[in-house]
């Protein structure tokens, strides 16, 4: 790895500097968003881990592949960046498809793997969702039409955050999203991108705590609920939280993940 790239499977990742001297901690970014996404919650976990974030495939400075990848390949990539910074085992903080992302490599690598927050990963599979499901459809043929900014903050709006949350996105975030809307019409061409397998993750000896926001979009808190109970493991609900408590609580986020892997609440720099 140089120039904070990770060359794995033929594409370059894009790979930010470790903050802290700690354990590390990888944080890993749901679907459209990069890894500025985790701005505010670095700063609070440097202080007590070694903290590393990066694009994922296909998403803003990390390259794409030459066809859709589907989330074994997450996992596979997350796998490499693990070992290519000699960091495993490694903390593992993912929001939404990163979640189950993190969860997904607890269960194939549990050797890479110390912990695993797990944020309203969108696991449907363990958890139908009919309506929501008529809702992805309808928005992937919107950005397969070309109404890619449209179609975008549809999905924000209507899917994951709310009515009016698009326009408290910070900017960086929705122009990422615009330009990363591809990602999610590769993510619905995998056939087991909302499935788990269960009884692998289950078999994962280290801590998993699955969270889920207070308020924000019942389908989401009602998957991570089931996603907990299915695992058998602690579900954290983040207060007055939504789908990404990383931009808007990053205090309590903070706070949950120190508790999830065994340290002390994490404060803030005065």
């Amino acid at each position: 790895m140089n120039d904070n790239k990770l060359s794995v499977d033929g594409v370059r990742l894009h790979v930010t500097p470790p903050a802290g001297d700690g354990d590390p901690l990888i944080l890993v970014h749901g679907g459209w968003t990069d890894h500025r996404t985790w701005s505010a919650l670095v700063p609070l976990l440097a202080p007590s881990f070694r903290v590393v974030s990066y694009d994922r495939r296909g998403h803003s400075l990390s390259e794409r592949g030459p066809g859709p990848s589907p989330r074994r390949q997450d996992e596979d990539d997350l796998a490499a960046l693990i070992e290519a910074l000699g960091a495993a085992p490694a903390h593992l903080v993912g929001s939404s498809y990163g979640a189950s992302i993190s969860l997904g490599l607890a269960g194939r690598r549990p050797e890479l793997v110390r912990s695993v927050i797990a944020h309203e990963p969108p696991l449907t599979g363990l958890s139908p969702q009919a309506a929501v499901e008529a809702q992805f459809a309808s928005v992937q043929d919107q950005l397969a039409a070309g109404d890619v900014e449209r179609g975008t903050r549809r999905f924000f709006e209507e899917v994951i955050l709310g009515p009016g949350a698009w326009e408290l996105v910070p900017e960086h975030i929705r122009q990422a999203a615009v330009a990363n809307a591809q990602t999610f019409v590769d993510l619905r061409e995998d056939p087991v991108a909302t499935e788990l397998d269960v009884d692998a993750v289950r078999r994962f000896p280290g801590p998993i705590t699955i969270t889920r926001g207070e308020i924000g979009p019942a389908w989401l808190r009602e998957v991570a609920t089931v996603t907990a109970e299915r695992l058998g493991r602690p579900l954290r609900v983040i207060p007055g939280a939504g789908h990404s408590p990383h931009l808007t609580t990053p205090q309590a986020f903070a706070d949950a993940i120190a508790e999830a892997t065994g340290g002390d609440a994490l404060r803030a720099a005065a």
